[in-house]
């Protein structure tokens, strides 16, 4: 069993701010950190941090080696990501003193992934498999075709949320992935929302599982104090991918996802996923 992640892989540049920046204003930053991001790569770390075999699948820049380097050193395999000349994706990030954040992203490499470069990665899937995607790269849906053509497990996080873009590939997605105001925005575009397993994520109110036919499963928020939120949807279903492919069933896959929580008592993204004993020693 394995996770196949076709996923961003970004430069964070994060600035600590007293508050978050106002248009047309400009404030000093307190602190600054560059490090490893993209939704892709902190799902990726997430999940082999969790405990799953990764692949990532994506691109970098010529001035990525040191990204691959950080990913390979979470235990993420790196062998599908190609380093090009268009330069890597990267993420401007303002963080405020209650770990609020606003985000800004330039796609860069994360953009160069062809139908070709991932119908070649995932030839060595199976099954028993499970593919992740989010909307920061090219080729997704290409990517979700080929993935259920070989009968993968295919979840899929519509963020950044562009409609079309979840037109395009939700006939081939086996569980869709939202925050509360993306599912808003999904039910008002599509009249209803879709048919299929879905996550919804609502932050500090925790999270939910809809399934067709069954109850909605919800799994509370543990209550921790926060330092730095960025990523800490990535982290929740990178952590539920692992789970979901070790044979776990949807409670204990949400409950593990929802106890990755001191992943936000941390500064930094990548660097603060919670490893599988540490999710083992929160729920003890």
């Amino acid at each position: 069993m394995t996770v196949w992640n076709l996923g961003s892989i970004n430069i964070d540049h994060v600035y600590r701010v007293a508050r978050l920046p106002q248009p047309g204003e400009t404030l000093a930053a307190g602190h600054y950190t560059m490090g490893l991001g993209g939704k892709g790569g902190n799902q990726s770390v997430a999940a082999a941090r969790a405990g799953a075999r990764t692949y990532h699948i994506g691109a970098v820049g010529p001035d990525g080696g040191w990204l691959l380097d950080l990913l390979a050193g979470y235990g993420v395999d790196v062998t599908h990501v190609t380093v090009g000349q268009v330069p890597s994706g990267h993420a401007i990030i303002y963080v405020d003193p209650q770990a609020e954040n606003v985000i800004v992203t330039f796609a860069g490499a994360n953009h160069s992934a062809t139908t070709a470069s991932v119908e070649a990665a995932l030839a060595g899937a199976t099954p028993s498999d499970t593919l992740l995607l989010q909307n920061e790269t090219s080729a997704q849906i290409d990517a979700a075709r080929v993935a259920r053509a070989r009968s993968l497990r295919v979840i899929y996080s519509a963020a950044p949320f562009q409609v079309e873009s979840v037109r395009g590939v939700l006939p081939h997605v086996s569980m869709l992935v939202l925050n509360a105001g993306e599912a808003t925005e999904l039910r008002a575009a599509f009249g209803e929302l879709p048919p299929i397993d879905m996550i919804v994520t609502r932050g500090a109110d925790g999270a939910e599982w809809l399934s067709p036919g069954t109850e909605p499963l919800f799994v509370p928020s543990f209550r921790v104090t926060p330092v730095d939120t960025t990523g800490a949807g990535d982290c929740f279903i990178g952590t539920l991918a692992a789970a979901l492919d070790s044979g776990a069933d949807r409670p204990l896959a949400m409950r593990r996802a929802a106890a990755a929580a001191p992943q936000v008592t941390r500064a930094g993204v990548a660097q603060a996923m919670p490893l599988a004993s540490e999710v083992d020693a929160f729920l003890a």
